[in-house]
């Protein structure tokens, strides 16, 4: 047996203050956030084409054909000598294997889906004339998964066929540097809709003042700017073909502060109403199938709107007692929060004779997330016990691919299955595409539930 004292013993306070630095003052946060910028710049610039971009890698034919269109290798190999007017995709040696852009495999998808047999699903289900589906994947306990999970989810859409925005509601932007987004300010962020939203709302009261007679509410430079502005303006594309995003930056935080300052100058604003009523006015949710919310560990007026906008809410958390007990509590601030709005609004709405208003989701999902079945399978179990089928039956395990592909700021979907072994690299995706068929699964249900009622109704 080792007699040797733990290292916290024995410590020499003059040895201790010899590898002291100099005290610190708030001009070092600036050199601190300084130096991480850079190497944050050098950490993603490993994945950056030459005009400074992050590009998303070819799929290759084996790809192809086991994940992304149900075809024999061989028989696509045919389709594609049969017809050469069709993507022939590239080879990296003489007679090795084809590679196909994002691009080239969705319009591949497409011939397929128009060509090929009826009885496979070529093309992701959603229904014609029916509004895009937002998901918001929120919890207020940060490290568990959230905006890797929302990421993964969002690659594995656009890898099935959706078109997808990503909406980063987050002010450290760790979304917005997923898919190589380039944010200046608060306003290429969603900061604009909600200042047109308050605006909007301004005027429709300005002028039921002045039909009263009383003094209209001044419309400051921040509004008049923000009336001028449409969801589209905020959109830039990202490297990959069917996605877009909203991006966010520090800056963005500011409107955690603004917002409650608007409310109570007009406390008619339905503030929780701003993301979701702009995205719809601006057709938003036509133009795309899936939008993703990425919300801020906490439960501030910026995840309230996510939450609000939401028709899925996708809740990740790690199976121990300490991320259970937080998420419970998560889902109390959730119940008063919306219940307290539900309850004011009811109360006038009463007065007046309206109709009173319910908040509702098309689904609530809490997705288990770095689980480690040797470890922690009898908590998992007791978690599933209790919440039931607010809990998905999938978890999300931890491979060494999940940690390779943080360590190289890509998502794992965008990781060459060459740079590892072949084994880790399908038990890697094995994972995220059960993680994306459970999700697949509330999505398709909630369309579908939507259109059996358009039918009986």
């Amino acid at each position: 047996m080792s007699t040797d004292l733990p290292p916290y013993f024995n410590i020499s306070p003059d040895a201790a203050l010899a590898d002291l630095p100099d005290p610190t003052d708030v001009a070092r946060f600036a050199d601190l956030a300084e130096a991480c910028a850079r190497g944050r710049a050098d950490l993603a610039g490993r994945g950056l084409a030459e005009d400074g971009r992050k590009q998303l890698r070819r799929f290759s034919t084996w790809e192809i054909t086991r994940y992304l269109i149900p075809v024999a290798s061989a028989h696509f190999r045919r389709v594609l000598k049969q017809n050469p007017d069709l993507p022939q995709g590239q080879s990296e040696t003489e007679g090795g294997a084809k590679w196909f852009t994002l691009d080239e495999v969705l319009r591949l998808r497409a011939f397929f889906a128009a060509e090929g047999s009826k009885a496979k699903d070529y093309l992701p289900y959603r229904p014609e004339r029916l509004p895009a589906k937002i998901v918001a994947v929120a919890n207020f306990k940060g490290g568990v998964g959230k905006t890797s999970t929302a990421a993964h989810l969002a690659m594995s859409a656009a890898l099935d066929g959706y078109k997808v925005l990503m909406v980063d509601l987050d002010s450290q932007g760790s979304m917005t540097s997923i898919f190589g987004g380039t944010v200046s300010d608060e306003w290429q962020t969603v900061f604009p809709l909600l200042a047109r939203h308050y605006a909007a709302h301004l005027q429709q009261d300005n002028q039921a003042r002045l039909d009263r007679g009383a003094a209209p509410h001044p419309i400051d430079d921040v509004m008049n700017d923000a009336l001028k502005l449409r969801t589209q303006d905020l959109v830039q594309s990202t490297h990959w073909p069917n996605i877009d995003l909203i991006g966010a930056q520090l800056n963005l935080y500011w409107a955690e502060f603004q917002i409650p300052v608007w409310r109570m100058q007009a406390r008619g604003w339905k503030l929780w109403d701003a993301l979701s009523d702009r995205l719809a006015e601006d057709g938003v949710l036509d133009d795309y199938d899936i939008v993703f919310l990425d919300t801020p560990p906490a439960l501030g007026y910026l995840t309230i709107n996510g939450l609000s906008a939401a028709d899925i809410l996708l809740v990740p958390l790690g199976a121990s007692f300490l991320e259970f007990d937080s998420t419970g509590r998560f889902f109390d601030m959730l119940h008063s929060t919306f219940r307290s709005i539900e309850d004011g609004e009811n109360m006038a709405a009463r007065a007046l004779g309206r109709p009173e208003m319910a908040f509702e989701w098309d689904a609530v999902q809490a997705v288990i997330t770095r689980y480690d079945g040797a470890q922690q399978a009898e908590l998992a179990g007791l978690m599933q016990a209790y919440l039931g089928r607010a809990l998905s039956p999938h978890r999300q395990d931890v491979t060494a691919l999940i940690g390779q592909a943080g360590e190289q700021v890509s998502g794992i979907y965008e990781t060459d299955y060459r740079d590892f072994n072949r084994e880790t690299y399908m038990r890697g995706r094995e994972t995220f595409d059960a993680t994306y068929a459970a999700f697949k699964k509330l999505l398709v249900a909630a369309w579908r539930r939507e259109v059996l009622a358009a039918e009986s109704g």
